[in-house]
């Protein structure tokens, strides 16, 4: 095999890869959006209030444990961002995710409408919204915080000083989310991902403060990110 010939193996291998990594993104976040908003359904004599979290944080960690080797498992577009920011993901790639990431999100909602009983788009389940006293800039300041956190910890797990402490990935992805959302998700919904607010929307049509949740993610995700990479990362 000639050099021509090597690189052209070497730009299918490529090209090839990063298809494997698109339709990973989508699959992941349909998971995301279908099992974690089933969490969210009424059980008549049950509490489920403390369903959601826990259940979004075990899909999480089971995300990164079947994804994370192809794509990354990022089921997020704010994550998405991190990783262009720090370099691991080209930006025409990380518009690719994004996609994938919104086309999953929209289809897993629209599944688990099809296969249960429960009106969920009559009764808006699972759409991310703050509480109704709240202003919008108080939602969108708990948003920036709490997805800032969440990139903080997307940027030490790719810091090259870990790059050995990876056994436990998916478990520090599952545990992050569960405390986040324990602790801002009675206020907010506590989305951290555009994603995950927009297919809910697409379907139940309730787009009020909805630009909070992009707004909110993007703006807290991508300021963690730079200063993690200019200012934390040891050079």
């Amino acid at each position: 095999m000639n050099y021509k010939d090597m690189d052209q193996e070497r730009d299918r291998l490529s090209c090839c890869a990063k298809w494997r990594g698109v339709i990973s993104e989508f699959v992941a976040t349909l998971i995301l959006i279908m099992l974690g908003c089933m969490t969210c359904l009424p059980i008549k004599g049950i509490d489920t209030s403390i369903y959601a979290p826990f259940g979004f944080g075990c899909l999480v960690a089971m995300n990164v444990q079947i994804f994370g080797h192809i794509s990354g498992a990022f089921m997020n577009p704010v994550v998405v961002l991190a990783s262009v920011i720090r370099g691991n993901t080209s930006f025409a790639l990380g518009i690719a995710y994004t996609l994938a990431e919104c086309a999953g999100a929209i289809v897993g909602y629209g599944i688990l409408d099809l296969v249960t009983e429960v009106d969920i788009i009559g009764t808006e389940m699972c759409v991310t919204k703050p509480l109704p006293e709240m202003d919008w800039y108080q939602t969108f300041v708990i948003e920036i915080a709490i997805t800032g956190t969440l990139s903080f910890v997307c940027m030490s797990v790719w810091d090259p000083v870990n790059v050995h402490n990876t056994d436990s990935t998916s478990i520090k992805f599952g545990f992050t989310i569960l405390g986040l959302i324990l602790a801002a998700g009675p206020m907010t919904g506590a989305s951290m991902n555009p994603a995950r607010s927009l297919g809910p929307a697409v379907w139940t049509g309730q787009w009020a403060q909805h630009w909070v949740y992009w707004a909110g993610p993007l703006t807290g995700s991508g300021a963690a990110a730079f200063i993690y990479k200019y200012i934390l990362t040891k050079r």
